[in-house]
């Protein structure tokens, strides 16, 4: 993830999984549209127990009874339970005793005190300044210690969470950018999903179906569009400089990575990918460290934003559908005033979409 780095893959499960809904424009934030509150008691339980263990104070039963007690380590344990992976409290205390975190004490205590200043509300503020109308974004925020060097989120239907694994080595702006990335996902989730009706997706065949649903994929760019804050910031701002070349040497890929995407759709709109699993595997294989989903897709919300101004963007986030439509629009306009050679949607792909149809929108 990293606002993204290398680790992003492990959330992405959330972007592919958005579907269509009904668009709406944009609004000023209201105080309770926000609910993110940070919660570190289980980064505090683990970091009490490994000063003890540093100046050789006994460690007692009631400081592992905090640990285990902890709101962030309860739900940790009840997600693994969920992906039915191993995880016990013996095996946790054998980690959290173990020499290699031992050594990272201090480093581990001087990066949570760095997060626990970030501007939390300043990112979800980013965030919501790139969802609907009326768009509330209520999560959970743990920075966790654990085996594990993933982040990921959990019960976003429900309760939503975000997982993020303390590491040192983002500091505090990188926590914030990533924030603000994932808090759109739950946003944008939250907005979108339950406005979705079945007459909206009814007419499509399955295959166009599924199409229309990878096309939320696309949310990645938008996500990483919105944590910047805005078009003219650079996406890795506040990144190092390995990530911020690498995402420009594949944004250069522009033209070549959305034909690339595209083959994926009409591969399987004419049913030459046979199954879910043969789709899977090509999708997936688009999120990368951060790849076409994430530059595509910010590419094509930056070039509507430029044109038409960040309602207009806003009007396409809850059916991508209009999207790719709008991006051909404004792509025809940038290509004729700047001379640039952005490439386009097929109109093919667009008509299969729609069945034919036009949006209602338009």
């Amino acid at each position: 993830m990293r606002a993204h780095s290398p680790t992003r893959p492990v959330l992405l499960g959330l972007a592919a999984a958005l579907v269509l809904a009904t668009a709406a424009s944009a609004q000023a934030p209201s105080p309770s549209a926000l609910e993110v509150p940070l919660i570190t008691d289980e980064a505090e339980a683990v970091l009490a127990i490994l000063g003890k263990k540093q100046v050789g104070q006994p460690i007692s039963a009631a400081d592992w009874e905090r640990l285990f007690a902890s709101e962030g380590y309860v739900r940790l344990k009840k997600r693994e339970a969920s992906l039915q992976r191993d995880f016990t409290d013996e095996d946790f205390r054998s980690f959290v005793l173990s020499e290699g975190l031992a050594t990272r004490g201090t480093a581990l205590a001087e990066t949570l005190a760095a997060w626990k200043q970030a501007e939390v509300s300043g990112a979800a503020q980013r965030a919501l300044a790139y969802l609907p109308a009326g768009a509330r974004i209520r999560a959970k925020i743990y920075p966790v210690i654990k085996p594990r060097t993933n982040s990921f989120v959990f019960e976003v239907k429900t309760d939503p969470a975000i997982f993020l694994y303390l590491n040192p080595e983002m500091s505090a702006a990188q926590f914030e950018n990533t924030l603000a990335h994932e808090l759109h996902h739950i946003g944008y989730t939250a907005s979108c999903l339950p406005a979705m009706t079945s007459s909206a997706l009814a007419g499509l065949s399955p295959p166009a179906r599924t199409v229309a649903e990878w096309l939320g994929a696309f949310g990645e760019g938008q996500a990483m569009l919105a944590a910047a804050g805005g078009p003219d910031v650079h996406p890795h701002a506040t990144s190092g400089a390995e990530d911020r070349a690498r995402w420009d040497h594949d944004l250069a890929n522009f033209n070549e990575d959305l034909k690339k995407v595209e083959q994926f759709f009409f591969d399987i709109l004419e049913n030459r990918l046979r199954n879910e699993e043969e789709i899977h595997e090509v999708g997936f294989s688009f999120f990368g460290v951060q790849g076409p989903w994430y530059t595509v897709g910010w590419k094509m919300a930056v070039t509507i934003e430029n044109a038409y101004g960040r309602a207009r963007l806003l009007d396409c986030l809850c059916d991508p559908r209009q999207l790719i439509e709008t991006y051909n629009q404004a792509a025809v306009e940038k290509n004729r005033s700047s001379g640039e050679s952005l490439t386009l949607w097929s109109p093919t792909l667009i008509a299969a979409l729609n069945e034919g149809q036009p949006l209602d929108s338009r």
